[in-house]
C-alpha cells in the first residue's frame, strides 16, 4: 500500500495535536511516509512539533514527522497538502468581531463584516499558496478548510479556473451529522444527508438511514422540539458552542422545514445575536482563555515528560477524521459522499452556474460529483442570492481595489442591511486590515 506525504499549513493551529492523534489511529487505514508542519509563526508551532514527534515516535515510528517554516521543505514532493490558515491571528480575529458590535451588528468569524474581512485577508494569503504549491507539489490535492471558506473558494475559483484539485471544504455540516446521530443514538456513518446552500448557510432537507432507506429528518425534528440540540461533543465544547448549537430548536420552531445548519442563526437572527454578543468579550477571547492555554499547556506537560503516556488527553476534533476519510476517499478512489463546496453549474437548479456552493458529492480520483438537488423553495433562494452577492462582491473588491464594492457587499449583508453603518464599519476594517488589505479606492 502506498505512504503518502501530507503537510498541513497551520501548524501551529490548536486543532493540529488532535489531527496528530487522527493520524496516529488511522495509520493502517491511510499510511503515512512523512508528515510535515508548516506554518509562518515558529514560536508557536515548536510546541506542537515537539509534542507531534513524541507522539509519532511512540506511535507512529514508521512515519517521519517534522515541522518547518521553510516553504520549498514544507511543499515538495507532497500528494495532499491540508489547509488551516488563520492570516491575523487572533489578534485580528478579536478585530473582526469587536468592530462590528462596537456598532450594533454581529461580530463573528467568518459571518457577516468579520467574515468578509477575514476572507479579504485569506484571499491574498491563500492564493499565494496555491502558487507555492503548484511550484513545488504540481500533482498534489490541496484540502482547504481555512475560514471563511465561502470566500476564499469564490477567490480561488476565479485565480485558478483550471486546477481540478483544488478543494474547498467545511466540517460543520459534518458536525450537525454527528449530533444528530448523538440525538438518535446512532452511529453518524449510518446517516445520509442530503444538503443544500453555502458554506455556513445551508439546510439539511432529508437524513436518510443508510440501512433501511427510512429518512430520520421528521424523527430529529421531533426530538429537537423535546430535547434541544447539542453538539456530539458537547463535554468538550465551550459555552459559546453550546449556545450556537442550542439555537437549532428555535431554527426548527420559526422554520421547520429542514434542519438547519449552526450558523444560519447569524442570517435569520441577526438583531437578535448582536445583542446578544458580549462587545468585550468575543468567541475570540473565549478561545484565547481556554483551547489555546489548555492545548498549549497539555503540549508543554508531554515535552517536559518526553513522553504522552498517562499524561494528556488532547481531543480528536471530528474535522480531523473527517479531513482524513476526505483524503481517504480521493486517494483510493472511493467515491465515499461528503458535503463539499463546489462551482455550482446545476447542482443547485435555480441558483447561478458560477455561484460556490454547498452540498453532497461522491468523492473520488477525478474530485466531487455532486448530487443535484434540483430547485429549492423561494424563501431558502432569496437567502442565498443575496449571500451569494455580498460574498461575490467582496472578491470583486479585492480584485478590483473597490471601495464601492466593498461597501456593498457589506450593505447587502443580511447581518447589517444598513448603508450608514456598513461605510462606518468598512472604514474601520480598512484601517484595521492595513497590513492585509489591498488598497481600496
Amino acid at each position: 500500500m502506498k505512504k503518502y506525504n501530507i503537510v498541513i499549513v497551520g501548524g501551529g493551529s490548536t486543532f493540529t495535536p488532535g489531527f496528530l492523534k487522527s493520524f496516529c489511529r488511522m495509520k493502517n487505514e491511510f499510511p503515512l511516509a512523512k508528515l510535515v508542519l508548516f506554518d509562518i509563526d515558529a514560536n508557536r508551532q515548536k510546541p506542537i512539533g515537539e509534542y507531534g514527534k513524541i507522539l509519532f515516535k511512540e506511535l507512529y515510528p514508521t512515519a517521519e514527522l517534522i515541522y518547518t517554516t521553510d516553504i520549498a521543505q514544507a511543499y515538495t514532493d507532497m500528494d495532499f497538502v491540508f489547509m488551516q490558515m488563520r492570516v491575523g491571528g487572533y489578534e485580528m480575529r478579536e478585530k473582526d468581531e469587536k468592530i462590528p458590535l462596537k456598532h450594533g451588528i454581529i461580530g463573528q468569524e467568518t459571518c457577516g463584516p468579520g467574515g468578509i474581512a477575514y476572507g479579504l485577508r485569506s484571499t491574498k494569503e491563500m492564493i499565494k499558496a496555491i502558487y507555492d504549491i503548484r511550484h513545488y507539489a504540481p500533482n498534489a490535492w490541496v484540502l482547504n478548510y481555512s475560514n471563511p471558506a465561502a470566500i476564499v473558494a469564490e477567490a480561488l475559483r476565479r485565480e485558478f479556473p483550471t486546477d481540478k484539485k483544488i478543494l474547498n471544504i467545511c466540517d460543520q455540516p459534518e458536525n450537525v451529522v454527528r449530533s444528530c446521530s448523538r440525538l438518535l443514538g446512532c452511529n453518524f456513518k449510518d446517516l445520509q444527508p442530503v444538503y443544500f446552500g453555502l458554506n455556513h448557510y445551508g439546510w439539511f432537507t432529508n437524513m436518510y438511514d443508510k440501512n433501511t432507506g427510512e429518512d430520520l429528518l421528521p424523527k430529529i425534528r421531533e426530538l429537537v422540539k423535546e430535547r434541544g440540540f447539542l453538539p456530539q461533543d458537547a463535554e468538550q465544547r465551550d459555552k459559546s458552542w453550546l449556545e450556537t448549537y442550542g439555537m437549532v430548536q428555535q431554527l426548527m420552531a420559526d422554520f421547520p422545514d429542514y434542519l438547519p445548519n449552526t450558523y444560519d442563526q447569524y442570517y435569520l437572527y441577526p438583531s437578535y445575536k448582536a445583542k446578544s454578543l458580549n462587545p468585550n468579550f468575543t468567541r475570540a477571547n473565549e478561545v484565547m482563555a481556554s483551547r489555546e492555554k489548555r492545548v498549549f499547556a497539555e503540549c508543554q506537560q508531554v515535552i517536559e515528560a518526553g513522553t504522552t503516556k498517562d499524561l494528556v488527553n488532547i481531543h480528536e476534533d471530528a474535522h480531523a477524521e473527517f479531513m482524513i476519510d476526505v483524503a481517504m476517499s480521493i486517494a483510493y478512489n472511493l467515491n465515499n459522499r461528503f458535503i463539499v463546496i463546489i462551482e455550482n453549474y446545476g447542482a443547485i437548479n435555480n441558483l447561478p452556474d458560477d455561484g460556490m456552493v454547498e452540498v453532497v458529492a461522491e468523492l473520488g480520483a477525478n474530485g466531487p460529483s455532486p448530487m443535484r438537488v434540483g430547485n429549492i423553495p423561494t424563501f431558502y433562494k432569496g437567502l442565498l442570492e443575496n449571500q451569494l452577492a455580498s460574498e461575490k462582491l467582496a472578491i470583486d473588491a479585492y480584485f478590483e481595489g473597490s471601495y464601492q464594492k466593498a461597501l456593498q457587499s457589506l450593505t447587502l449583508n443580511r447581518t447589517v442591511n444598513d448603508a450608514k453603518i456598513a461605510r462606518v464599519i468598512l472604514d474601520e476594517l480598512i484601517e484595521a486590515n492595513k497590513l492585509y488589505w489591498p488598497e481600496l479606492k
